[in-house]
């Protein structure tokens, strides 16, 4: 009876041994722990592609937390991560999502940052997603179009290039030109050394008048400065001229003094009008006379 009794509590103690080391064995692989000062974060992506529940969450390339849940919003993805309790966020730390192996995998780096605040866990995080192999062979293919054009756009200027560059009229031109542009160098540089008595001749006599030019200037400044001065006072009295002409005019304008009375006057112009007109039959008349018998006089004179 008593081995029977030993033997029972021997195999209670197994299958609670075996229990406890398979529930062991199943948090490791879903890195379940009963801590309860585990930290949980909330990280918004624009995109995940691929990553799953359970994915590994990274702190300078170390492990130290898991993918516990996804939430779809309209053009974001926020990510529920649980880190473990050691782990030291600050406030400008960085989260993307990135590749984790060569199968494509993907996990949760975070740099931790190095602010002297903490983190705010009940906060939402921007995190950023970074391009792996899968997600760059799709960019590439959705630019296959673009990419066959562009190559048979720079084929086609290729083909031009060549046959522009292997023309041989064209190759006779450069050629020709580069002669006659040899040619050109050597008679300047001829030209040159034959005149460079001459040309230095040359360069002396223009320092030496602006040399003259400089001391006349230095020497005559006050006469110049005076006349500066005086050509500024001519055209101030100029100005004042003009103003003053400018008020003759409006005042002969506007009849304001002698000059504009006769000049607007409508009765001396009509008289002035008569009397020409009269003095034009008058010398119309004795003309005809002179040609007729002569100037007749009548005149009456009364001296009594």
């Amino acid at each position: 009876m008593k081995d029977q009794s030993k033997t029972e509590i021997k195999v209670g103690i197994m299958v609670i041994v075996g229990t406890l080391v398979f529930l062991w064995i199943i948090g490791w692989a879903k890195n379940f722990s009963i801590s309860v000062s585990e930290k949980f974060l909330e990280v918004k992506f624009p995109t995940v592609a691929g990553l799953e529940l359970d994915d590994p969450v990274t702190v300078n390339g170390v492990r130290k937390g898991t993918v516990q849940d996804f939430k779809i919003e309209p053009g974001d993805v926020i990510v529920k991560i649980k880190l473990d309790p050691d782990v030291d966020l600050r406030k400008d730390a960085a989260f993307s999502v990135s590749m984790l192996d060569l199968m494509g995998g993907k996990k949760i780096n975070i740099y931790p940052g190095s602010s002297p605040e903490e983190i705010d866990y009940s906060k939402v995080q921007q995190g950023q997603f970074q391009a792996d192999i899968a997600t760059i062979m799709s960019m590439l293919g959705s630019m296959q179009g673009d990419l066959n054009n562009t190559v048979k756009d720079v084929k086609i200027t290729l083909t031009s290039l060549n046959n522009y560059l292997t023309d041989q009229q064209l190759n006779e031109n450069i050629k020709s030109s580069v002669a006659n542009l040899k040619e050109l160098t050597n008679k300047l540089n001829i030209l040159v050394e034959q005149n460079k008595d001459d040309l230095k001749k040359i360069t002396s006599n223009t320092v030496q008048l602006t040399d003259d030019a400089k001391d006349l200037l230095h020497e005559n400044r006050e006469k110049i400065k005076n006349s500066i001065t005086e050509l500024g006072t001519v055209l101030m009295r100029t100005d004042s001229l003009m103003i003053k002409f400018n008020k003759l005019a409006d005042e002969t304008t506007n009849r304001n003094n002698n000059l504009g009375k006769i000049l607007y006057d409508e009765n001396l112009y009509k008289n002035l009008t008569e009397t020409l007109s009269q003095v034009k039959e008058m010398t119309k008349m004795i003309i005809d006379q002179l040609k007729g018998e002569g100037l007749n006089v009548d005149a009456k004179i009364d001296l009594f």
